[in-house]
């Protein structure tokens, strides 16, 4: 091989790792925002949380929601015990 192939070879392989870096980062992934809340969430919930009061019906939506959030999580932990 060549000083040229290698170094062509070298610089490919440079760009695809900047990529899926910045892929794994998140950057680029889109413009409302909301990979960047996602990820701000992600290392402080507390900044994530909601103070304000509900909606009409909100409140009841949000613990049936959770409700069988947990329930599904349950069911997935008791499946993968028994394995």
């Amino acid at each position: 091989m060549s000083i040229r192939t290698i170094s062509r070879c070298s610089l490919v392989l440079g760009l695809a790792t900047l990529v899926s870096a910045c892929s794994m980062l998140g950057f680029g992934d889109s413009s409302d925002g909301t990979a960047q809340t996602s990820n701000a969430c992600k290392w402080n919930r507390s900044s994530c949380m909601y103070e304000g009061r509900y909606e009409a019906g909100e409140r009841d939506y949000a613990e049936e929601e959770a409700r069988r959030l947990n329930q599904a999580s349950a069911a997935k932990l008791r499946r993968n015990a028994v394995r």
